[in-house]
């Protein structure tokens, strides 16, 4: 540990390398970590899975002091603290789930912590600023910091409260880390934090390594099944109900075999935190889950996440889809959506505020934009985040696959024709039936078999009608009405009077139930990696933390590839810093040895 003075001194990378076993550097980690050893403050917005937690524990341990870190989650807190003391530093939590307080209290005072790790609620207190100041600070983190603000998608009141307690410490730094916050968030975060504006180090928001996929939704329990063959590995499923997180927890695991357990707020809590524990600790389980899952776990290795109904928002989707794939592995996320998904949004839309209902509206009519091009759904993402991406980003499903754009104004004017003359009051099967002609007991009784519109369309149209009735839905032009009938909402009328065009996307025909996907990372079957995915198995139980906490399966790739034979080869390889190089290089130089 050094002092603030001799910050000139200080060699950042020979601390990446003794700490965390990187020889450089990602992205923009550097700049955020040279800010803040010169005594700068910054806002950080980097994509998950970019290192963001480096950026502080790296300064931790090389400035004199304490760094405080304000996190959201208890179990988010803990995923990290079991990270960071896996490196040799000196961290710690407080919160209400810790019997160790007095002892995490006593060790700050002494100044035996480079990490201090506690909740919003309990860093806004009065009392809490009187404990900091018994020690020294090094530097404030606040993670997950579009928690700060009100137009946030995961906003914290708490959040709010965090100013007065590091302007009581005037001379500290503050490093505010996020992988989600559009530029009205962003503002809102400098403002509220006390941030200068030319700190803000906007890293980009690309996730290369995920692959985007979304596809209408008919059969979700065989839908996410195909997806589980495709994508070996631990998964995430999100359903918008408990009642659908039972129920697609125990299909999917009855229709695949794989240890599929749910995760929400109705369970209690110890079955909650063993699953979630269990979930953390597997290397090829599936949970399902409502939102509530997931901003507090710090899980490398997942695989793929799918959406089964549409989340609130681009903001949302993103920060819910970052958790595959952290670790830079190829991964999934798919989502499976239907039009009473955009249905029930936009009926919702009533209930909020008067004066946030156009911003969430906006956030509506995005998500949608996303769920309904036919381009690429990479730069869809980027865009809105303000970036300018390539066209094309090569791997989601639009850019793989191309789908078909059709004109269908003609049949959208028959369509919400046949809901204006109807009365605006039947779903889409009754309109259907209206409009092709069917024989229908329903349709003769409202006299609908008089009607204009009645029979007005065939062949091709009538297969295409599905297909626009959930565009439009999606799009705001068909609304819900409250007994499940379907009103002219949005462009409607426009389209009506022939002075707005109406496309859809005809998504290509897909192939079922591939054996497994082929982007896979890991060279399963490989008798050596196997020997080694057994051995941190064992090492990690000993210890009682998740595998991943042990080595990362990259590191494991490239001890196959380069077969270390010394204890200095071994340092050498990605991932294995001087804690971990003394705890199991010798363990696993054995274990390479034997084959």
């Amino acid at each position: 540990m050094v002092a603030a003075s001799d910050i000139a001194e200080l060699d950042p990378r020979a601390a990446l390398r003794s700490t965390f076993g990187f020889e450089d550097f990602r992205g923009r980690q550097a700049e955020v970590v040279e800010r803040t050893l010169a005594g700068q403050s910054s806002l950080a917005v980097m994509p998950t899975g970019a290192g963001k937690s480096l950026t502080y524990q790296l300064p931790a341990v090389m400035l004199e002091g304490t760094c405080v870190v304000i996190s959201p989650l208890i179990a988010l807190m803990h995923d990290q603290l079991r990270s960071a003391r896996a490196n040799g530093i000196r961290a710690a939590t407080l919160t209400s789930a810790d019997s160790d307080w007095r002892e995490t209290q006593d060790a700050y005072r002494a100044g035996e912590l480079d990490l201090l790790y506690v909740a919003p609620e309990r860093a806004s207190q009065p009392q809490f600023r009187d404990f900091l100041a018994s020690a020294r600070i090094a530097l404030f983190a606040v993670d997950e910091a579009h928690c700060v603000s009100e137009w946030g998608h995961d906003f914290r009141p708490d959040y709010r409260m965090l100013r007065p307690l590091m302007d009581a410490f005037p001379g500290v730094p503050r490093l505010a880390l996020t992988a989600t916050a559009d530029r009205q968030t962003r503002e809102d975060v400098l403002a509220q934090l006390g941030i200068p504006d030319d700190g803000l180090i906007l890293a980009g928001f690309d996730r290369p390594n995920i692959r985007y996929a979304i596809r209408h939704r008919d059969n979700p329990v065989r839908q996410l099944a195909d997806l589980m063959i495709e994508r070996p590995g631990p998964g995430i499923v999100y359903a918008q109900t408990r009642r659908k997180v039972e129920d697609l927890a125990q299909k999917l695991a009855a229709a695949t075999g794989r240890q599929v357990l749910p995760y929400h707020a109705g369970l209690d809590a110890d079955t909650r935190a063993a699953n979630q524990a269990t979930f953390v600790a597997s290397e090829d389980m599936v949970i399902v889950a409502t939102v509530a899952f997931g901003m507090g776990i710090d899980k490398p290795d997942v695989r793929f996440v799918a959406h089964v109904g549409v989340p609130k928002s681009i903001e949302a989707y993103y920060q819910e889809t970052g958790r595959a794939g952290r670790d830079g592995d190829p991964s999934a996320a798919t989502l499976f959506w239907g039009a009473g998904d955009f249905a029930t949004a936009r009926a919702r839309l009533a209930e909020v505020d008067e004066d946030r209902r156009n911003a969430e509206r906006a956030r509506l009519d995005a998500l949608a934009g996303l769920v309904e091009t036919a381009g690429c759904r990479r730069a869809v993402l980027l865009r809105h985040f303000g970036e300018d991406p390539p066209a094309q980003c090569g791997n989601c499903d639009n850019c793989l696959d191309t789908p078909g754009v059709t004109d269908v104004t003609e049949l959208a004017r028959k369509l919400l024709s046949a809901v204006y003359r109807t009365g605006q009051s039947f779903g889409m099967g009754h309109l259907q039936k209206v409009l092709i002609g069917a024989e229908d007991d329903r349709v003769r009784q409202k006299g609908h078999d008089r009607l204009s519109v009645y029979g007005i369309v065939e062949g091709e149209e009538a297969r295409l009608l599905q297909p626009l009735g959930r565009a439009l839905q999606a799009r705001g032009d068909l609304l819900p009405t409250e007994h499940g009938g379907l009103a002219l909402g949005g462009s409607a009328r426009e389209i009506l009077k022939g002075e707005r065009e109406v496309e859809i996307v005809v998504p290509p025909k897909r192939q079922r139930g591939r054996k497994r996907g082929g982007d896979e990372a890991n060279p399963v079957g490989d008798p050596l990696f196997e020997a080694l995915r057994e051995l941190r198995r064992e090492l990690a139980a000993e210890a009682q933390v998740p595998p991943y906490v042990i080595f990362h399966d990259s590191t494991l790739r490239e001890m196959i590839s380069t077969r270390p034979t010394t204890m200095a080869e071994m340092g050498r390889i990605g991932g294995i810093g001087g804690k971990k190089l003394e705890a199991y290089g010798e363990r696993f130089l054995s274990e390479i040895a034997r084959h």
